[in-house]
Formats: structure tokens, C-alpha cells, sequence
């Protein structure tokens, strides 16, 4: 197993080395001038000059690439020119929001894509089966941005029974108790794509699993059908759903972005978004190299939980 992840770990460095250069280059790409958007109304060509030769922006793209790279691998992104911080001094303090969110999105989604596939499966072709289907194809179908928006609408709005942004009240609150009526629009908007995605494939391995022989092995020697399809059917279509998984993490990390921006959820997306609009370079390469890291080690952790369960695929 060792051996298995450290050639997991060993296949994702040039991974990660290519979303290094493919981040740099989209902020290369991006029309416009950083110094003169820093400065604003203060863009004198002499400050201007001065940003540049701060920022390094007065060298050649491959020599600013080799400087930033070279710096990230020592552990410093650098220093953010707005915000006048360090870069990972920033990214750390809102990524650990973004954690909150896209955990307890993974939850949900997990437990009710889980739950629903099984129930699908089970009943294919009954009325249960055709309404999961419906309400996961509309999930699937829906905007998170647009569906967070209705959720404001409705809950907040309309019925005013929970908050419609932030992450703890402006006033007083500040416990786990506020914490966690700010999380329920979010974490259930980010929550509902993620769900259809793992219940379709978990309905789709369950019925291919159903249909094998030491199923109906199971059921002739008289178990019962809950302890067949849990204990047996789902164990073996489990191991098939943990690489979705994997995979839904690292869309609901990515998918932060828009739904921390419709309910001002202090994490790294809205920390993105506004980065963006100031274009504070370091800033995006950093906090965008980190999802994208993070990404990769979801997937990664994923890969070596399905070899666990399934040590085949070791070989």
C-alpha cells in the first residue's frame, strides 16, 4: 500500500507543475495593465513604473514564472499589494471557511446521494424511482448561483427564518448555534448538484451489482433482503461511488466560488472574486494553486480509499 501511494503521489507532481504554468499563464493572459489597476486614479508613470519593478512585472514571462514558482516551493506566494499581507497568510485564514462549506456540502451530499441511489435502485421502475430521478435531474440541471438565490428569497426573504449572508451575525451571535444557521443555505446550495451526480452513479452500480450471482447467492441461503442489499450489494457498489466522491470534493471546493459570492460567505472564492477585480496577481495564483492542489490530494485520498476496499486495483 505504500508502494501504491507514494506512485499516486509521485504521478501528481507534474500535475500540480502543469496547473502551475496553466494558472500563470490564464493571469498573463488577462488584458489590461496590474500596475495601473493597483494604482487607480494614481497612475503616474513613475508609480507605475515602481509597481512594475516591485511586482516584477518589468521582466520576461518565463523569468517571472521561474521567480514565483521558485518562491511557492519555499513556501512564500509572495506578498498581496492590495491587502498589504502575505499571500498565505490570506489564503489560509479563508480557506479554512471554504472548509467549513465544502465539508459539510460533502456530507450532505454524500449521505443523501448515497441514500437516494440505494432507494432508486432497490425500487427501479417504481414510483420512488421516478420521482428521485426527477427531483435529481432538476439538481443537476440547476445553477447553483440561481438556486441560492431562490433559497434567499424563500428562507430569508420571504419566510426570514434564517440569515441571508455572511457567516456569523454582524451583531452579537458568534457561536456554533449562528454558525450553523448561516451554513444551511449554502452548504444545501452547493450540496444539490454534488447529490444527483452520486445518486445516479450510485443507482448505476447498485443495479449492476444486483444483478450478479453471489447476490442471488445471498438471498437463496435466506438473508434478508435489508441485510442483501447493505451488507453485500452496496459494499461491493460502494467501492465503485468512492472515486465520484472523491471527485464531487473537489467540485464543491471549485463551486465555492459562485455560491460563497451569492451569500458573501467569507471563504476563498469571494476572496477570488475579488482579487479578480483588483487584480492582485499573486493573490489569485496562490489561492487558485491551492484549490487546485487541493483538488488533486481529494482525489488522490479517493484513490487510495477504493484500494483499500478493493486491493485488485493495486495491481
Amino acid at each position: 500500500m505504500l508502494a501504491y501511494i507514494a506512485k499516486r503521489l509521485l504521478a501528481a507532481i507534474p500535475v500540480l507543475f502543469g496547473l502551475s504554468i496553466i494558472v500563470f499563464g490564464i493571469m498573463a493572459l488577462i488584458p489590461g495593465d496590474t500596475a495601473t489597476a493597483i494604482l487607480g486614479a494614481y497612475a503616474t508613470p513613475e508609480n507605475v513604473a515602481r509597481v512594475n519593478r516591485e511586482l516584477g512585472l518589468d521582466r520576461t514571462l518565463p523569468e517571472q514564472y521561474w521567480v514565483w514558482i521558485t518562491n511557492v516551493l519555499q513556501g512564500d506566494f509572495g506578498r498581496s499589494y492590495n491587502l498589504n499581507r502575505p499571500v498565505l497568510d490570506e489564503i489560509l485564514e479563508r480557506y479554512s471557511a471554504t472548509l467549513v462549506l465544502a465539508g459539510v456540502s460533502l456530507v450532505l451530499c454524500s449521505i443523501f446521494g448515497l441514500l437516494a441511489g440505494i432507494v432508486s435502485a432497490v425500487r427501479q421502475f417504481g414510483w420512488a424511482d421516478r420521482i428521485i430521478t426527477f427531483f435529481v435531474l432538476i439538481g443537476i440541471s440547476m445553477p447553483a448561483f440561481w438556486l441560492g438565490l431562490l433559497l434567499i428569497l424563500l428562507f430569508a426573504v420571504q419566510w426570514r427564518i434564517l440569515p441571508a449572508s455572511g457567516m456569523f451575525a454582524v451583531y452579537g451571535g458568534g457561536d456554533f448555534m449562528d454558525l450553523l444557521r448561516h451554513l444551511i443555505l449554502p452548504a444545501v446550495t452547493l450540496a444539490v448538484v454534488a447529490t444527483g451526480v452520486i445518486a445516479r452513479l450510485t443507482r448505476a452500480s447498485m443495479l449492476e451489482v444486483l444483478r450478479q450471482d453471489f447476490v442471488r447467492t445471498a438471498r437463496a441461503k435466506g438473508l434478508s433482503e435489508r441485510k442483501v442489499i447493505y451488507a453485500h450489494a452496496f459494499k461491493a457498489a460502494f467501492v465503485n461511488v468512492i472515486p465520484v466522491i472523491g471527485i464531487q470534493a473537489g467540485f464543491v471546493l471549485g463551486g465555492a466560488v459562485y455560491v460563497e459570492t451569492v451569500f458573501q460567505w467569507p471563504g476563498i472564492g469571494a476572496m477570488l472574486v475579488n482579487a479578480i477585480s483588483t487584480r492582485d496577481i499573486l493573490l489569485v495564483q496562490g489561492g487558485v494553486l491551492l484549490v487546485a492542489a487541493s483538488y488533486v490530494l481529494f482525489n488522490l485520498v479517493a484513490d487510495v480509499c477504493q484500494a483499500l476496499l478493493d486491493p485488485r486495483l493495486k495491481t
